[in-house]
């Protein structure tokens, strides 16, 4: 049972970059590095956005520090 359901998984799941191919007349190695190319992309541009947010809730942290009251003096 066990391989019937990794052989259709293998035969319908990690066959789409080749049948992709196929119907764009391509190279499958083209399709598989534009995959992992994307991948990529797409992960370094949220964690650029989240060091971004960090940086800026420092800078606002620096310059909205909090008062000191008149009594504490």
């Amino acid at each position: 049972m066990i391989h019937s359901i990794r052989y259709f998984f293998e035969n319908r799941g990690f066959d789409v970059s080749s049948r992709l191919a196929d119907k764009l007349g391509m190279r499958v190695t083209n399709v598989r590095l534009f995959f992992i190319y994307i991948s990529f992309v797409t992960l370094g541009f949220w964690f650029g956005i989240y060091l971004t947010l960090a940086f800026l809730l420092k800078l606002k942290d620096m310059i909205y520090t909090k008062r000191s009251s008149v009594f504490d003096l």
